[in-house]
């Protein structure tokens, strides 16, 4: 089983001591990069949920510079302490509880190997609160303090508690922690030597917006903080009266007095407060430089400005383009620091383009998207669509023909590749759709040339409805075209329609062929959604179900296929008897293409937006017998809505690990054989799925008893005698059971 994705700026990056490495926060794992090449170079692999937090072990002397130690906090409810440099992962603190956020005061970052006086290390951690506490008061979340050293929660440490969880920050001198929480900051401050017992003081700062990011000084006794107008807050001498020292003094500077100061709101515990105000937008990064002269702040805008901290005055360096998320400094002062931010974001005020499609071709040397330009201003709704080519495996295109407007100004539904040719298919909801070929259709074994061009092979319609899907079959020699509700089959050498397959309840939004089967998938959206599997021989409809499904994927060995159905509107489909089942969105569905039962069933998260697809996994050539048996391996692979993916066998052991359930009919060996009606003239059309065959409590169509309802419509919408007579006949059969004597 194979794990990863998810974006990169989820949490914050941090550089190693020598700064010839970055760690960044990627799924379930922490990715290890090199910062000459810019390659990653190892990856911390073991937690198995999201990774929350990285701190890496700061060096105590410049000769362990060379040390490469880290800790991590997982939603696995798990701190786990790395040596990223083999990379191996040295132990384990089981803490039961989701980790969401994690700092470690810099005086206690380390392990003392192997001494029974060692200093203890403890860490502040932002957790989930149990569900099933019944005395939980006042939030969800817990800021609670954990001893790294002996592996357990402090008992009783709870800091907070709120309502979602909460960035933790701690000041580079590790005595100050700080937590925001809507309008106020909860400072606390932490004892020099903590023993697990002292007790820690606080303060509490105020202010009349939403705050949404914090910075200590690391010298002085200041405070920066960001709101969600764009307002940067600069608390000086805070704390002054609370941390106060016995002798009256903190760092050289005399208590303050009850006089009023400048800015504080209230009873606050600070000497003033100064408002920045340049950001048009919430304040998304804060960061002193390592004097404490600078101030640099960044947000949606993408502009990184730089405060002097005395004077406030500014400075901007070059625009990058995309909202600013983090901001990490580098131990080496040649090193330029490093800026984290949305990847392919256009800000609103330039010109909007949205990658609407993305399609590689199955050999991956191809590659095609569509792109629109979004209307401002009255002017713009440019549809484009780009072919690009690869002749390396490392993934580099490069751009091979632009098309500006294929589909006049109508906007493309569907785009797929031909699977053994340089052959490509556009469909529009303009109510065409068109075939691209390169290098007059070229086998794909035959290298491209780099300044091939594709152009326009033919154009097909059917009665001006707009398509909305499209789909190749396996060798290529049919196209399945969606007009709306109807599937219509062409010939794509010549262009012919073959055949239409009659309507869906609602528009066609997804096609595939199955593998070696004669069967076409289809998924429907709409008020009324449907998954249908049609056979090829008659034209008609196998059977169906009313689900809403995200994706479809066939694999191209077998007549097997899945489906990615999403919970919520499908009417509740399945509630698996699990502890986590509220957070459960979608079901990813196994399905043999003649048989309406699921193989598998797997309960997943965030299926909304998700995708599916079969992978082929060549077997090794160093390992295949003499007998050439080792065929390849089909695996499936399913992506979220947050780029998080997982590569699995679906019929292999990994699946079972996954809590697949694997559902078997219920009915009788009696009740599965043919009976009636069907036992003496046989099935006049391909039987039907009944309700008490179906594992989930969901209707499917046609109805058992459609003679019932037959004048219920308009007589134009009369179903045909062949549909009728078959359930009709068999259910003036009456099945007389056996009498046990």
């Amino acid at each position: 089983m194979i794990r990863g994705g998810r974006n990169y700026v989820s949490s914050p990056p941090v550089f190693s001591n020598d700064s010839k490495r970055l760690l960044v926060c990627a799924g379930n794992s922490v990715a290890v990069f090199s910062t000459d090449t810019g390659l990653q170079v190892a990856s911390l692999d073991g937690h198995a949920a999201l990774v929350t937090a990285v701190i890496v072990v700061p060096a105590s002397t410049p000769g362990s510079k060379i040390l490469c130690f880290c800790w991590t906090a997982s939603l696995d409810g798990t701190i786990r302490y790395w040596d990223f440099a083999v990379p191996e992962m040295i132990r384990s603190v089981g803490i039961k509880l989701p980790v969401h956020s994690m700092v470690i005061p810099s005086l206690f970052n380390h392990l003392v190997e192997k001494s029974e006086k060692a200093v203890k290390s403890f860490a502040y951690i932002c957790v989930e609160a149990k569900e099933e506490a019944e005395d939980r008061a006042k939030g969800l979340f817990q800021v609670r303090k954990c001893n790294l050293t002996d592996a357990r929660l402090v008992g009783g440490a709870v800091l907070a508690e709120m309502k979602k969880p909460e960035i933790i920050t701690m000041s580079s001198c590790g005595q100050l922690l700080g937590v925001r929480r809507k309008r106020k900051l909860d400072i606390w401050k932490v004892p020099s030597t903590d023993s697990g017992r002292a007790v820690l003081k606080k303060i509490t700062l105020h202010h009349t917006k939403a705050l949404t990011v914090i910075a200590f000084h690391p010298t002085e006794r200041i405070l920066a903080a960001g709101d969600a107008t764009g307002r940067i807050m600069i608390w000086r001498g805070f704390g002054n009266k609370t941390f106060a020292m016995a002798n009256g003094h903190v760092n050289g500077s005399s208590m303050i007095t009850d006089e009023e100061n400048p800015g504080v709101r209230g009873s606050d515990d600070a000497e003033s407060c100064t408002t920045w105000h340049w950001h048009p937008a919430q304040v998304n990064l804060l960061s002193f430089s390592s004097d404490g002269a600078y101030l640099l702040s960044g947000g949606k805008e993408g502009v990184l400005v730089v405060w002097q901290v005395d004077t406030g005055k500014k400075k901007f360096l070059p625009r990058i383009g995309s909202p600013l998320l983090h901001f990490t400094d580098s131990p080496d002062p040649s090193f330029s620091s490093v800026q984290v931010y949305e990847r392919n974001h256009q800000p609103v005020d330039e010109v909007t383009i949205v990658v609407t499609s993305v399609v590689l071709s199955l050999d991956g040397s191809m590659l095609c998207t569509s792109e629109v330009k979004l209307p401002e201003d009255g002017l713009g709704h440019l549809v484009c669509l780009k072919f690009w080519f690869s002749k390396s495996k490392a993934g580099d295109f490069s751009l091979s023909t632009i098309v500006y407007e294929p589909h006049r100004d109508a906007g493309i539904s569907a785009i797929v590749f031909h699977p053994n040719r340089r052959m490509a298919v556009s469909s529009s909801f303009g109510g065409d759709f068109k075939i691209w070929t390169s290098n007059s259709g070229a086998p794909m074994k035959e290298e491209s040339q780099p300044n091939s061009g594709w152009i326009c092979h033919a154009v097909g319609s059917y009665k001006k409805k707009p398509m909305t899907a499209a789909a190749f079959s396996p060798d290529g020699s049919v196209l399945a075209v969606a007009a709306e509700t109807v599937i219509t089959l062409w010939d794509p050498d010549k262009n012919l329609l073959v055949a239409v397959i009659g309507e869906a309840i609602t528009p066609i939004v997804a096609l595939s062929f199955v593998g070696n089967s004669d069967h076409l998938v289809s998924a429907s959206w709409g008020s009324k959604p449907q998954l249908a599997v049609w056979s090829l021989l008659n034209l008609s409809t196998c059977w169906s179900y009313r689900l809403h499904v995200e994706a479809i994927a066939s694999s191209p060995d077998s007549s097997s296929f899945a489906a990615l159905v999403l919970i919520s509107e499908s009417g509740g489909v399945y509630d698996p008897n699990e502890k986590s089942h509220k957070t459960v969105d979608g079901l990813i569905l196994l399905f043999n293409s003649a048989e309406p039962n699921p193989v598998a069933v797997w309960s997943v998260k965030k299926a909304k937006g998700g995708a599916l697809a079969f992978i082929r996994n060549q077997s090794s050539d160093e390992e295949s017998s003499s007998d050439q048996q080792q065929a390849a391996q089909t695996l499936l692979a399913y992506m979220n809505a947050d780029h998080e993916y997982v590569l699995f066998d679906p019929h292999g052991t990994e699946a079972e690990e996954l809590s697949v359930t694997r559902w078997k009919s219920q009915s009788s060996p009696e009740e599965s054989g043919q009976v009636g009606y069907a036992s003496l003239y046989g099935e006049l059309l391909p039987p039907i799925p009944s309700r008490k065959h179906t594992p989930w409590s969901v209707p499917s169509f046609p109805t058992e008893r459609p003679w019932e309802t037959i004048f219920s419509g308009p007589s134009h919408n009369l179903p045909p005698l062949t549909l009728l007579c078959g359930p009709f006949l068999e259910a003036l059969f009456e099945k007389r059971t056996a009498v046990e004597e």
